[in-house]
């Protein structure tokens, strides 16, 4: 199969060719090696090959929906017995898993051959894909720009035509940031719905999932069934699963929706010209749809809700850095600056802080219940600005050389009690303004490719829907891509 042949399908498509006898899972594990072989030296998508491992997969008989078909893990949370999940970080590179999680076990039943592992920043942190441990991952569309993070590696991998389809994860933007920076699909299901185990209940106290990036939206709804498809029986949730596939729902027309729309930053901070001139674009075309589209904001105090996101993410962070120190012995040297002041800054607070941050997320969640009582989908910018260049949010030296200072004095504490500190949170957040909503909240949200900046970089926009309307978001992008298309749309690497 010539790699033409192998980019001009997706993750479903070369299923029924292997269903129908048409092409081995040898043959696509060729076609997918080579185009790795070929880019991957300019893009540094993949950090962890496992090539013999999957070569013994094609030997056996494979089955499942997706039987054959060429696949990437995350190399965070995604689990393979036998291989290092790395983490983005240098302290995890030599640890092998003791066996699957839940949803790489899925992947396997449904017949993907897995022949490697994606970069992620160091914990999935950052917005951008740049650790210490496997180095920078760039944009396919443009080299000098990030594919974005922290599935930034998948999302590389996928728009370069490595695979059709890749595992990713989201704990805030982490499918949709790097599937609108690559001009691919990105959707995050709503919490609960996809298994979290088997060592942990649900990630980052549920404002985190796994999911997938993908080329076309028919290839994201087959993979939702495939990993809703039993519950989790130690899960903390017993989803509520529709009895309709959501491969068919997908291919529903949706009805007529009410769909509010802003392009206002919740921080405040500044949004691209860019940005707003891909939600007004996308506003248009939903009105031309027949659907009813209009400028409403949320109602929810952004900045608030920012403060209890990172609240809650460095005192992950710390927990993280903490049992990695105690399962593998690693040094502080072995973990990223940033994260380890995360970490201090969470050591600062106070256990009753912390649960008051924990609890202010009800009334983040209820702000957008109530919106959705007057609007089926929120309609944002996924990011914004167009994909970041290469370093560009990378801390400067000096920091790097106080936040060492500051943690060899043991004075991180008073350090992140200043507005210096809490103003270059906001910072940090201020090109990804827009993502974190749906995580604390736990609804399901999407990042649709209909947008291209006038030098050529995509820029996604978000939909964010309400409990359970995983199948409304698939029925709309379906029809959005009909209008729209945008798969067969490749980098000229």
């Amino acid at each position: 199969m010539t790699y033409e042949e192998y980019r001009s399908y997706d993750a479903v498509g070369l299923a029924e060719l292997v269903a129908r006898g048409e092409v081995s899972p040898a043959e696509l594990l060729d076609a997918a090696i080579a185009r790795a072989d070929r880019v991957d030296g300019r893009l540094n998508a993949i950090v962890r090959r496992m090539d013999d491992l999957a070569r013994r997969q094609t030997a056996d008989t494979l089955s499942g929906p997706f039987a054959g078909v060429p696949f990437l893990l995350k190399d965070l949370s995604q689990d393979y017995a036998g291989v290092p999940t790395g983490s983005g970080s240098r302290s995890l590179q030599r640890h092998s898993a003791s066996r699957h999680s839940v949803v790489v076990q899925r992947w396997l039943d449904a017949g993907l051959v897995i022949f490697g592992k994606t970069a992620t920043s160091e914990f999935g942190t950052k917005a951008v894909t740049e650790p210490k441990a496997t180095g920078v991952t760039r944009n396919p569309w443009n080299l000098a720009h990030t594919p974005g993070g922290s599935s930034g590696g998948a999302a590389a991998a996928v728009a370069a035509g490595i695979v059709p389809m890749a595992g990713a994860s989201d704990g805030g933007g982490s499918i949709r940031i790097p599937a609108a920076c690559c001009g691919i699909f990105g959707l995050k299901p709503g919490r609960g719905l996809v298994p979290s185990g088997p060592d942990r209940a649900e990630a980052l106290s549920g404002a985190a999932t796994d999911g997938v990036v993908s080329r076309t939206v028919r290839d994201t709804a087959a993979m939702l069934d495939v990993l809703t498809r039993t519950p989790d029986l130690g899960g903390p949730y017993l989803p509520a699963v529709p009895d309709t596939p959501y491969a068919e729902l997908a291919r529903r027309t949706p009805p007529r929706l009410r769909i509010g729309f802003t392009t206002r930053s919740p921080l405040g901070t500044p949004v691209d010209a860019e940005a707003v001139t891909a939600v007004e674009q996308a506003a248009a075309l939903l009105d031309k749809l027949g659907h009813d589209v209009e400028p409403a904001d949320p109602g929810i105090d952004g900045v608030a809700l920012a403060r209890d996101f990172m609240t809650m993410w460095s005192a992950q962070t710390a927990a993280t850095i903490d049992q990695i120190k105690e399962f593998t012995g690693a040094r502080d040297r072995e973990f990223e600056v940033d994260n380890r002041l995360l970490a201090a800054a969470a050591r600062g607070l106070r256990a009753a802080d912390y649960a008051m941050s924990r609890e202010r997320w009800n009334i983040h969640t209820r702000a957008l219940a109530a919106f959705h009582e007057r609007f089926d989908l929120l309609l944002t910018p996924t990011l914004a600005r167009p994909p970041v260049r290469v370093g560009e949010l990378a801390t400067p030296p000096l920091l790097r050389l106080g936040g060492e200072l500051l943690l060899r004095l043991r004075l991180t504490g008073i350090a992140t009690k200043t507005k210096l500190w809490n103003d270059q949170i906001l910072a940090n957040l201020a090109p990804v303004p827009f993502t974190q909503l749906a995580n604390i909240t736990g609804r399901p949200a999407m990042s649709v490719p209909l947008h291209r900046t006038a030098s050529g970089l995509p820029l996604g926009v978000q939909f964010v829907g309400g409990l359970g309307s995983e199948p409304t978001l698939l029925a709309l992008a379906t029809q959005l891509e009909a209008e729209h298309p945008w798969a067969q749309d490749e980098p000229a690497l």
